[in-house]
């Protein structure tokens, strides 16, 4: 009798335990619900990157962008886009992906207060099968368009490796 509730118990520890050993979930949704109050009451409203954005590169070379509510959006470079990771207070951080280049990577853009610039960083994260890739990334500078912006002669999409 005693036996039979050692199975039982150890069996019933072994249900237990087993779900909380198992690592086949490698990556996980976070939402905002689950983060930490103080990360969660500084977290941005991503509405803020909405619109058209003017992107400069560290040599001049001009791109556009155009962003959705969640920061979001596309470039013509290399059929390129932006996907937002995060936005907590004036920093901005996520992934470009460039589908033509077969290259991906990360930035951070550090806003002014108003939202209507900010300077930017990004690097590789893989190119086309080398995911530990030695070559540097560089810097931007991003201006979001108004109405006057749009009318400007600011030179475009000049031809050169523009990257992302």
């Amino acid at each position: 009798m005693l036996l039979r509730y050692i199975r039982a118990s150890l069996l019933l520890a072994c249900v237990l335990i087993a779900p909380a050993c198992d690592k086949s979930e490698v990556q996980r949704s976070v939402s905002r619900d689950s983060l930490p109050q103080s990360l969660a009451s500084q977290t941005g409203d991503r509405r803020v990157l909405a619109g058209e954005w003017e992107y400069v590169d560290e040599v001049g070379a001009v791109d556009h962008l155009k962003l959705d509510g969640e920061g979001n959006g596309r470039y013509d470079w290399k059929e390129g886009r932006f996907e937002t990771s995060m936005l907590i207070g004036h920093t901005w951080q996520g992934i470009w992906i460039q589908k033509e280049n077969d290259r991906d990577g990360g930035f951070t853009v550090e806003f002014s207060p108003d939202f209507s610039e900010g300077e930017g960083r990004w690097w590789y994260s893989r190119i086309g099968t080398d995911y530990a890739p030695t070559q540097k990334g560089g810097t931007f500078h991003l201006r979001k368009k108004t109405a006057r912006a749009n009318n400007s002669r600011t030179p475009r999409n000049r031809e050169k490796f523009l990257t992302p």
